[in-house]
């Protein structure tokens, strides 16, 4: 029995940890030769020497916000696979929820600059880079977006709006690149992950992985409906696999499932975030 991805080759931005981590080995184990970028080498390396088959992946170190470095990526997958079926954009940094009330103007500006570099126009160059070669097997672009592409409160207003960004991204892609090329995301909820902060906060060392570690036995659940599901970003892969495979979601494009343990169907909470002003 072969996996949804047999024989598929995928390129995995962010690739190193985290979700985009777990979405590699994922897509491993369904068949698939991936190739994940990132700029940490050492980390890169790791992934593939512990991976259960690393003749199948390849480690390619660039930064999202490097078009050429892009280009390369994705001439480098199709020089040892032979293509380019799946590009699964998903390199991002966190603002870890600063509110504009925190902000003066100047690191207000260099923190827009920066989360946008990454989160947007990071997953804009690789699919301009990577484009021409999915419509060559007639693949699909997966973007990791996030419950801040939908709702308020996941992440500071930087965060917020480059995630709706994507979202935006997600929809104007599926149409340019239609009927040769899918793209879909998956918004995901909170993963217990090494997620980075900006360096303009001068937050690049801190993880969100830190945080879950915190966490005891007391501490209150997430306000969602499934409140008990897994933060593990294994758990949040099969989305990622689904729209992937054009045997199973061939005739799905411009559409985000939201693996977030069910926000949307949450009752209140607090009516507004300023009563502390």
């Amino acid at each position: 029995m072969t996996g949804w991805l047999d024989g598929y080759v995928a390129l995995i931005t962010g690739g190193g940890s985290g979700i985009g981590r777990a979405v590699a080995e994922r897509f491993l184990a369904e068949g698939a030769s991936v190739a994940i970028l990132g700029r940490d080498r050492a980390q890169l390396d790791a992934v593939v020497t512990e991976s259960a088959d690393p003749d199948r992946m390849l480690a390619v170190e660039a930064d999202v916000r490097d078009a050429d470095a892009l280009h390369a990526a994705v001439a480098g997958t199709v020089h040892r696979f032979g293509k380019l079926d799946t590009l699964v954009t998903n390199a991002g940094i966190w603002d870890y929820k600063r509110a504009i009330t925190r902000f003066d103007a100047n690191t207000l500006s260099s923190t827009f600059d920066e989360v946008f570099a990454v989160n947007v126009k990071g997953y804009l160059l690789a699919a301009e880079a990577a484009w021409r070669e999915l419509v060559k097997t007639r693949g699909s672009i997966v973007m990791t977006l996030s419950n801040s592409s939908f709702y308020v409160d996941g992440g500071g207003p930087i965060y917020t709006a480059s995630k709706h960004a994507c979202l935006g991204l997600v929809r104007e892609l599926a149409y340019e690149l239609a009927p040769k090329v899918r793209v879909n995301g998956v918004a995901c909820g909170g993963m217990n992950t090494d997620l980075r902060g900006p360096q303009s906060l001068d937050m690049q060392e801190r993880s969100l992985a830190a945080s879950f570690a915190k966490r005891t036995d007391a501490t209150p659940p997430p306000p969602i409906p499934l409140h008990d599901s897994s933060t593990d970003p294994r758990d949040f892969t099969g989305s990622y696999v689904l729209l992937a495979s054009r045997e199973q979601s061939g005739p799905i494009t411009g559409h985000a499932i939201s693996v977030d343990g069910g926000i949307g169907v949450r009752g209140f909470a607090t009516a507004a975030g300023g009563d502390h002003l």
